[in-house]
């Protein structure tokens, strides 16, 4: 089935070349499901891009509105753009939504509380809690999320945890991972962790899936009405390369990304481990979590 995105969206073309139906209007007679994209991140077109090809896979009508921080002036991409693509969060935040995508930043150097737009943005997670059926909050987003609503903390990590890690889900009974094999890769590339020990005291929260290396990798709370993804399932095949030489390009002391190159040989091609269970997990959430209207009835509190 189609997505339905905002006219004129300037990777609408790219989408389209890699045989992703798009719609600009709702047909006659159709009630998709509406989800938000709330987009930290600062190349915001190829946040777009890998975030709409993860939703195209499962077969269900879906409208996605991207917002952004209400007032803010943006540096990275141009306003215009936001201006014309994106909605601001005040003039949503009246209706009721089915799901929510709050993505990662790069603002990982910062506390939280340090963050421009910090007070906005927990005011948006105690939001999501009356106003959408399931919050999928990812990498950054997901660290800031389990800071503001369960006190959770952050730490610095000595090396960046950047490649891809297996993960070992806990119950594949689960409807998250319907589908799923005893392990599934994730991409990783993050300076920053939260900890196990931390969260499970934390009567809320529930460890979905975790690795020996990377830690806790999915973490849900309130049967499947938030999900924390500590990864980057939703990474394009040369992101992490992108990201590799970008940094190098930048003087920086980084290794390349564990288990990604054949050979784990930058000069070798991509291996490509994670986007099959990738696909999976977010038709699995769209499904079974976005698409469940028995999910409203469970209280967030």
């Amino acid at each position: 089935m189609p997505l339905i995105v905002p006219r004129d969206l300037p990777c609408k073309e790219r989408l389209k070349q890699e045989g992703i139906e798009l719609l600009e209007t709702i047909p006659p007679g159709v009630y998709p499901l509406r989800l938000l994209l709330l987009n930290l991140m600062p190349q915001k077109e190829d946040a777009e891009m890998e975030y709409y090809r993860m939703l195209s896979y499962a077969s269900l009508y879906i409208e996605v509105k991207l917002i952004k921080m209400s007032n803010l002036t943006y540096k990275t991409t141009p306003q215009a753009y936001m201006d014309r693509f994106y909605t601001d969060f005040n003039e949503v935040q009246s209706g009721h939504y089915d799901g929510m995508i709050v993505t990662g930043a790069p603002l990982e150097h910062l506390l939280f509380e340090e963050v421009t737009y910090w007070e906005q943005l927990k005011s948006i997670f105690r939001w999501t809690k009356t106003h959408v059926r399931s919050t999928l909050f990812v990498c950054w987003g997901a660290q800031a999320a389990l800071y503001a609503m369960y006190r959770v903390p952050k730490f610095w990590l000595t090396q960046k945890m950047f490649g891809i890690y297996e993960q070992t889900p806990r119950s594949l009974s689960l409807p998250i991972f319907t589908g799923f094999d005893s392990h599934f890769n994730m991409p990783q590339s993050r300076h920053t962790e939260v900890r196990l020990e931390d969260m499970k005291y934390v009567k809320e929260l529930d460890i979905l899936a975790e690795s020996p290396i990377s830690g806790a990798g999915i973490i849900s709370a309130f049967e499947g009405r938030e999900f924390f993804v500590t990864g980057h399932l939703e990474y394009h095949r040369d992101r992490l390369a992108y990201e590799y030489q970008r940094d190098l390009g930048k003087g920086l002391h980084i290794q390349p990304p564990v288990d990604y190159f054949e050979d784990n040989d930058p000069q070798k091609p991509v291996r490509i481990s994670w986007r099959a269970h990738a696909q999976l997990f977010y038709t699995n959430w769209l499904k079974y979590y976005v698409a469940n209207p028995q999910l409203d009835s469970i209280p967030m509190q």
